[in-house]
């Protein structure tokens, strides 16, 4: 019983070391969604432009990139005119504007451009849970019929459109084709 006591504390750190080493090459910006393959979430969200009340319905119809920003995220400044030079390639992109003062992202899309078709309004987090959004920016693409085909998290950039995303959004275009 003894020779066990004095063992028992040095599997123990073994067996954290262990886990806190695998825990070294984990990638936080690869975080899985339990919404791949699933609808996007129904909501009735005002615009962020008017007080139209926007719904799930409003996204259906061709594939998109969903971005969920906020002005309070310092991430989004950086990617935004990326997203703007997208838009103005014909990329659709619909924006979720993430626990926000509807005011600051009102003169934010003013001052820095606005590439989103759609802006849904989501002041109280309610849509950003239901996608489990863990902060901003993230990104999620869905096909013409809302199902969310990728989740990105992070900066959309040159490097992530061109790698991981502009393939699986060309192939929802080309599949949404008639």
């Amino acid at each position: 019983m003894r020779r066990w006591m004095m063992v028992l504390p040095l599997a123990v750190f073994l067996l954290m070391a262990v886990f806190l080493y695998k825990g070294l090459f984990l990638k936080p910006d690869e975080l899985p969604s339990a919404m791949i393959g699933k609808p996007f979430p129904a909501f009735s969200l005002q615009s962020v432009r008017d007080d139209r009340t926007l719904t799930q319905a409003d996204l259906l119809g061709r594939p998109a990139l969903v971005n969920v920003w906020g002005t309070w995220c310092p991430s989004c400044k950086v990617e935004h005119p990326y997203l703007n030079q997208l838009a103005e390639q014909g990329v659709v992109i619909h924006g979720v504007n993430y626990k926000d003062d509807n005011a600051a992202a009102l003169k934010w899309l003013a001052e820095f451009h606005d590439p989103y078709q759609l802006d849904i309004r989501d002041e109280q987090g309610t849509l950003g849970l239901d996608l489990g959004v863990y902060g901003a920016p993230e990104t999620f693409l869905i096909d013409a019929e809302g199902i969310i085909r990728y989740k990105h998290v992070g900066v959309v950039d040159a490097q992530v459109w061109r790698e991981q995303l502009a393939p699986l959004y060309q192939a929802l275009v080309d599949e949404a084709r008639p």
